[in-house]
């Protein structure tokens, strides 16, 4: 890859003095005093080349390579370049690049021979130090290379745990969301069923009338603090708000039926755990399954008795059976519904481990469950 980052002053700086003081000594020592003006012009041309190597690694090398030919002046920044063009190019064009640096060099070494090393010393001294060169830069390449993709990959990973804490945050909204859709709904059921008795039954004593409206007042009151903490649920973007309580589990399941016995609703309920206490998740989705079990029946077959049954121990699976009457053909629902609480609750029955199945047969509707309930 190439780089295409300016280099630092700092990085201009040291090539300038390091390659220019080496290239002075260069000079000096050969000539044995102020080196000619061919020399000196030489050794500027290459101090220029060694500078450009900073944005233009190949072109500068390959040019101060050139000028090795004609001068041991060119050598520091030939090598200097073979380095650069090692760290920052792919390993094919620096190994050309030092061919053709040692090319030049052989040639050097022809047409003005040192008087102080043999030509084939100099030629093995040369290619040591162009293979050192161009493992150094490799070495450095492939480690800039390889911290560059450990920090793509924390960068990655960061990510990606972002977006896990974000699916799991947005998950649990739905799923808080979902619980309060469930409690809602059977509020607002209850609500309607009282409401509907004040104005089917205009005769009833004052107490009874002041029961029931007593009753949507409050029914009315929860529905609007359910409903609020829906929508903060669905406006929060940050954090989760909390539940505003423990969710309900069969256990509860007295209170839910008490409820809808005071509002006019003839429930009648068999248990068959002898007295077992199913686990938690299998108890809060069972409650669930009654709970809009009883809301349907209100909405679509209002005054008519509804059946709850409960069977099961561990180590086989809880049966949660809810039955009711058909409405008479041709009846509107009391309270219209949106149609999608039994997928709502199929999906979690689902997510629980079991299954969920709902029909019309004999003359009566049937909800029934089948749900987990380990040993």
């Amino acid at each position: 890859m190439s780089e295409t980052r300016p280099p630092h002053p700092v990085a201009v700086m040291i090539t300038f003095l390091g390659v220019g003081a080496l290239t002075a000594v260069s000079m000096w020592g050969r000539a044995g005093g102020p080196p000619p003006w061919p020399e000196a012009a030489v050794g500027a041309a290459s101090l220029a080349a060694a500078l450009a190597q900073l944005w233009w690694p190949v072109p500068g090398a390959l040019a101060a390579t050139l000028l090795a030919v004609l001068s041991p002046a060119a050598t520091p920044a030939a090598t200097t370049g073979a380095l650069q063009v090692a760290q920052r190019r792919r390993f094919p064009v620096a190994a050309a690049v030092a061919a053709a640096g040692l090319a030049a060099h052989a040639l050097q070494g022809l047409w003005r021979p040192s008087s102080g090393i043999s030509l084939g010393w100099w030629l093995l001294l040369i290619c040591a130090s162009y293979g050192a060169l161009l493992g150094w830069g490799a070495l450095a390449r492939s480690r800039r290379a390889l911290l560059a993709s450990l920090r793509e990959r924390a960068r990655r990973a960061e990510a990606e745990q972002g977006r896990r804490v974000a699916e799991a945050r947005m998950a649990e909204r739905r799923r808080i969301a979902r619980e309060m859709h469930d409690v809602l709904a059977h509020r607002l059921s209850l609500v309607a069923t009282h409401a509907g008795a004040l104005e089917y039954r205009p005769d009833s004593s004052p107490e009874q009338l002041a029961r029931a409206a007593g009753v949507v007042r409050s029914g009315v009151h929860q529905a609007l603090e359910e409903l609020r903490q829906v929508i903060g649920l669905l406006r929060e973007e940050d954090d989760l708000l909390e539940e505003p309580e423990p969710q309900p589990t069969l256990a509860d399941l007295p209170r839910l039926v008490a409820e809808a016995r005071q509002a006019g609703q003839d429930v009648r309920v068999g248990d068959e755990t002898a007295g077992a206490v199913p686990p938690p998740a299998a108890g809060r989705t069972g409650y669930r399954v009654v709970q809009e079990g009883l809301t349907n029946a209100r909405k679509h077959a209002p005054g008519q008795p509804v059946e709850v049954l409960l069977r099961g121990s561990p180590g086989t699976r809880l049966l949660i059976d809810v039955r009711n009457p058909l409405p008479a053909p041709g009846s509107a629902p009391a309270v219209p519904g949106g149609g999608v609480g039994l997928v709502g609750l199929t999906e979690r029955v689902r997510l629980a481990g079991g299954r969920l199945d709902h029909q019309n047969t004999g003359g009566r509707f049937l909800l029934r469950a089948w749900l987990p309930w380990p040993a």
